[in-house]
């Protein structure tokens, strides 16, 4: 098996991203847009021409709103809902038109390419990323604008989060360090800091009246926010103490859905090596030219060579 720095993707976080980051007017000869696949493509090259990866895997969300989180929390990400016939939500995520048809080109080009791809039934790519951070030796990068992710992070392993909220040109890289002088907590703390403060972007409410520096507090003192539940059960005196028992029941909901899981059954010889060259050649200059994309392709396929030493 192929060891080395591992490079993980969110997937759909960057595809959003250079979506709204591309023009739309950058389209397939036929008019399609192929301005997501083309800003995708781009990243991913950026990415390996500078991390040099020796292993690669774009993480996929098979379910990006997993039934066990919706029993437990029946908001989450139901601000996200697409309204079904006649106004009512459907059971499939809002995502404008124009890019729900590019991502199946994009997985045909990654497959063209033989970079290898990951979702798994049940998950998001979020928990595909945690199970295979979590039993890798590293390196690992986990490339995402989910800060929820910083949970992931392990200096041990050297597991570091590239954080590309404002582009992939101007990451941040995060490490325990950069965790701990935002938020004031450990990264294995920031899950808990998350379900106080609330996250607006999945349906989270949090706690009211309790943010960033208050929740940072609470967990510096008493290490979880299950640790600081048990205080306030306990009859201790617990800073918003009366918020956290009026709020338990989501709290301790939250606990079974923001954490990152890293139990989820990923295929046990999975080996995502960087392919040296595209895998189905013909294939991938043949979608290149279909849908407009040889630069972005070509860019891509020179970085993953550079990278293993075949130019």
């Amino acid at each position: 098996m192929t060891t080395g720095r591992l490079l993980l993707t969110d997937t759909a976080s960057l595809y959003f991203r250079a979506f709204y980051g591309v023009p739309t007017t950058v389209t397939s000869p036929e008019g399609t847009p192929v301005n997501a696949v083309h800003g995708f493509l781009d990243m991913l090259a950026r990415l390996v021409a500078d991390r040099r990866p020796d292993r690669l895997v774009c993480c996929l969300d098979a379910d990006w709103r997993p039934a066990f989180r919706v029993a437990a929390l029946p908001g989450y990400k139901a601000h996200r809902l697409a309204a079904a016939a006649g106004g009512a939500a459907g059971d499939v995520e809002d995502v404008p038109p124009d890019l729900v048809v590019q991502v199946p080109v994009l997985l045909e080009m990654l497959d063209a390419l033989g970079v290898a791809t990951l979702g798994v039934p049940g998950f998001e790519a979020d928990d595909v990323i945690g199970t295979l951070a979590a039993r890798d030796p590293g390196p690992v990068d986990v490339v995402t604008g989910d800060r929820d992710l910083f949970a992931v992070v392990d200096d041990s392993r050297a597991v570091r989060v590239l954080y590309v909220a404002r582009g992939v040109a101007r990451r941040e890289e995060v490490d325990a360090a950069a965790v701990r002088r935002r938020y004031g907590v450990e990264p294995a703390q920031y899950v808990d800091l998350a379900i106080l403060r609330g996250d607006p972007s999945d349906g989270l409410p949090g706690a009211p009246g309790i943010g960033e520096k208050t929740a940072a507090g609470l967990l510096g003192r008493f290490g979880s926010l299950t640790g600081a539940l048990a205080a306030v059960a306990a009859g201790h005196d617990v800073p918003r103490g009366a918020v956290l028992a009026e709020h338990r029941d989501y709290l301790q909901a939250a606990l079974a859905v923001v954490p990152v899981r890293t139990d989820v059954p990923v295929p046990a010889d999975l080996d995502p090596t960087c392919p040296v060259a595209p895998a189905d050649p013909d294939r991938l200059l043949a979608l290149a030219g279909h849908w407009g994309l040889a630069g972005p392709a070509h860019r891509l396929v020179t970085a993953l060579a550079a990278q293993s030493g075949v130019e």
